[in-house]
């Protein structure tokens, strides 16, 4: 054919050979459909890359998932009952050391609290520690105030292998009960052994004890008579009150009837402390001679502004001072104050469940997060701190239970205000009832 040319096209066009005018067209055409196979490979391939990143960043959200781990901690309080004033002050304590150290945790590691009242009642409290250890599956529990509801739910943590981090229950035997309780807080015979045997170093020769009618009570009067006694002291009477809501005035008109040297008192810290102290002065017991001594619980820091005058001169021991000139207690009263604006004071409850807090949050940044009940006594056994409120502090291995400097302390006016200061300090006391009372073999 004249005036046409030939041009050869690709076989799997499946055309064979067109006319020059055809080819231009049919090439044409199939540029067209090359560009578009070429533009839906491009966007397959988008797909492709978009699926594989999508993937990717699933993968890496699922690592930092499996990385993720939230340790529940069971707190037991007396939100309510008569020892609530005094879980209000553990509970500030410990929320403020959550608040400001939660950002030093491992990487992917948080701390919930599942908190819990025992309204001071140990049957509660063993009630609520069961459904923290069943229902919600806890690492450790941690807290309570009172020492009978701290050995109503010391059985279950052997059972459960469940750390129990006490933080006031001041019982000595507590922590005898399970292998499984420390405690960080104190014992009531730590500050009454010295407490007796500085009282007989003034010469003192008679004595009568009152305290409340329950565990901590019955300790303190042991152990004052303990240290008094052997000092050369003798104890007249030893006289008990009622837990809750106690009349104090027919027993403090026994102490001034009896006229002895001292009268050792122990209250569970709290208003009551204002109200025995009051009676003290409404019936005249240290203008007819008789000297005043307790432990802590009958000057806490936070009853000082109810107690005024009438706990000037009034001789306590305890562990904490809220006037002791040390770098970490100076910062641990900055911070309070910061927290809380003046609308709350601190005091030995505050500090212990700072200091508990302190000790958790060392072993969880030791096990990265990751522990057993065991592995959790076993660091909780050794444990020991320069940084607290309190001076050093440390865990007895063999006993789990606290080792720490003991202060004597005098109540003193300062511009109008009721005070505690520092007379003398005790270093490193170990807990002198279970000395006494070896653990059997």
């Amino acid at each position: 054919m004249r005036g046409l040319s030939l041009i050869p096209l690709a076989k799997k066009s499946g055309f064979g050979y067109f006319p020059v005018n055809c080819a231009r067209s049919a090439l044409r055409s199939f540029c067209r459909r090359i560009a578009m196979f070429r533009g839906r490979k491009a966007r397959m391939l988008g797909k492709t890359i978009q699926a594989t990143l999508l993937g990717a960043v699933a993968a890496m959200a699922l690592s930092a998932a499996a990385n993720a781990q939230t340790i529940k901690i069971g707190v037991i309080n007396s939100y309510s009952g008569f020892l609530a004033q005094q879980g209000d002050e553990m509970e500030k304590g410990m929320d403020l050391y959550l608040k400001l150290n939660q950002s030093k945790l491992p990487p992917g590691v948080k701390i919930e609290l599942v908190r819990r009242d025992d309204g001071a009642n140990p049957e509660t409290g063993k009630r609520v520690a069961q459904e923290l250890i069943t229902r919600e599956r806890v690492q450790l529990l941690f807290g309570i105030v009172a020492s009978p509801v701290a050995a109503a739910v010391a059985p279950l943590t052997a059972e459960a292998k469940t750390p129990l981090v006490i933080t006031n229950a001041a019982g000595s035997a507590i922590t005898r009960i399970s292998p499984y309780v420390v405690r960080v807080s104190f014992t009531q015979w730590q500050f009454a052994v010295p407490m007796g045997q500085w009282s007989a170093k003034q010469g003192w020769k008679t004595a009568i004890t009152a305290v409340s009618d329950f565990i901590p009570g019955h300790d303190a009067e042991g152990a004052f008579t303990q240290g008094f006694t052997e000092g050369g002291g003798k104890v007249l009477s030893a006289l008990r009150f009622p837990p809750a809501n106690p009349d104090f005035a027919p027993f403090v008109q026994r102490i001034k009837d009896a006229k002895p040297d001292v009268a050792f008192l122990w209250v569970p810290a709290g208003a009551q402390a204002s109200g025995m102290l009051k009676a003290i002065r409404d019936l005249g017991v240290r203008t007819a001679g008789t000297r005043i001594v307790a432990t802590q619980d009958l000057l806490p820091d936070e009853e000082l502004p109810n107690i005024g005058e009438v706990g000037d001169g009034v001789i306590s021991a305890g562990n904490w001072t809220s006037t002791a000139d040390r770098p970490a207690n100076k910062a641990f009263l900055a911070a309070w104050d910061k927290e809380y604006q003046g609308k709350a004071i601190a005091d030995f409850l505050s500090v212990d469940a700072w200091d508990g807090m302190d000790m958790v949050f060392d072993m969880i940044n030791a096990t990265k997060g990751k522990f057993t009940g065991d592995e959790a006594m076993k660091f909780f056994s050794t444990w020991k701190s320069d940084k607290s409120p309190r001076g050093p502090i440390s865990i007895d291995p063999v006993e789990r239970d606290i080792v720490q400097n003991v202060y004597i302390r005098r109540g003193e006016m300062k511009d109008g205000k009721l005070i505690n200061v520092d007379i003398d300090t005790i270093p490193d006391v170990k807990d002198p009832w279970k000395i006494l009372n070896p653990a059997k073999k």
